[in-house]
């Protein structure tokens, strides 16, 4: 780094994203990424696509997409905020909602990128830990009179609350903005949607990254009241007000009109997820109850940084995080039974 970076950035942590290596090819479990092609309409909507209108800045409001958006969800327009990547979205949402006075609440063991942000912008947080089985203790949430920032289903547990349990916390805490990051609820957690329409402190952050195969498009979207909507806005018009681009606006469109596509290729995940935490339990792991496109396991006899690394040596890519309490654990990505059956065969070597 440069001797004129500001002294607050010195010693920063950033957050650091898995590991894209080129090397080799790998069986890639690393990044929670879907194993499946974007559907059939993206790629006829990216053939029709008129690029001279590229020259063009995109539409900064994403109206058409805001629309479908709307409709899927039944929601209104101006309950959607559209932005690259979810990752933007929490970025504006510790802009605009922590004062000086204000206390965030983040989990223990959780998305690394929330304490990341926190720490940029000067965010006055605490770590509220879970509990011993790593499940989220909901009801320490209930009346804690602070904004919160919950995953559900949580990452890298894959553990989730249930729609019930989320609306206590968000009634509890009216004074307080709750945000649910709900990256991956696709695969099987209950959706805080709904409760949009009632709460007017609750923001759903959602991506297109997993559930659509659209990692590499990096599109975002929120849904709440629309009063946060337009904090968020502000935020964003203050920054990059052209967040997302034209052909993201497009393919995402696109996607929206292919929802059904995409619901048989998540029920085909789930169902590759149970088959492949049978296969490890078999193997004598433990495995955490996911609602996520990855499963969190460890085995008796063999350290997380262990495992990771036998199993890159064989050409298998999954992810380990060395902090306290999940030291032993790796995060598997869930892909097609193929792929599953080919990290069974390699992780019965690897455990001999």
């Amino acid at each position: 780094m440069s001797r004129f970076i500001r002294e607050l950035y010195k010693d920063f942590k950033s957050y650091m994203p898995g590991e894209q290596p080129k090397d080799r090819k790998y069986l890639k479990l690393n990044t929670n990424e879907s194993p499946f092609p974007p559907a059939p309409e993206v790629y006829q909507a990216m053939r029709d696509a008129d690029m001279e209108q590229m020259r063009l800045y995109p539409d900064p409001t994403g109206s058409k997409l805001k629309g479908k958006l709307a409709q899927l969800y039944k929601v209104q327009p101006g309950n959607i905020f559209l932005s690259n990547g979810s990752d933007d979205i929490l970025n504006f949402a510790f802009m605009a909602w922590n004062d000086s006075a204000d206390t965030l609440v983040i989990p223990d063991v959780t998305y690394s990128f929330y304490e990341v942000a926190a720490k940029l912008h000067e965010v006055n947080y605490e770590i509220k830990p879970l509990k011993e089985d790593l499940t989220v203790d909901w009801q320490g949430y209930i009346g804690i009179g602070k904004n919160l920032i919950l995953p559900n289903p949580n990452a890298p547990t894959g553990i989730a609350l249930t729609r019930v349990q989320i609306e206590a916390i968000v009634n509890s805490n009216p004074d307080n903005v709750i945000v649910i990051d709900e990256a991956y609820a696709g695969f099987g957690a209950e959706s805080a949607v709904s409760l949009t329409v009632k709460y007017d402190n609750l923001l759903v952050v959602q991506t297109f990254s997993k559930s659509r195969s659209f990692a590499g498009g990096r599109l975002g979207f929120a849904v709440g009241d629309e009063a946060l909507i337009q904090d968020l806005t502000k935020m964003q018009y203050s920054t990059n007000p052209y967040a997302v681009n034209a052909m993201s606006l497009i393919l995402a469109e696109a996607a929206v009109d292919a929802d059904l596509y995409y619901q048989e290729n998540l029920q085909s995940i789930i169902e590759s997820r149970e088959y492949t935490a049978e296969r490890l339990r078999e193997l004598g792991f433990a495995v955490l109850p996911s609602k996520a496109n990855f499963l969190y396991i460890k085995l008796e006899g063999f350290g997380g940084r262990e495992l990771y690394e036998r199993l890159k040596e064989r050409g298998v890519l999954v992810r380990h995080f060395a902090k306290p309490r999940i030291d032993d654990y790796i995060r598997v990505t869930i892909g097609t039974k193929p792929q599953m059956d080919e990290l069974i065969a390699v992780m019965s070597e690897v455990i001999g």
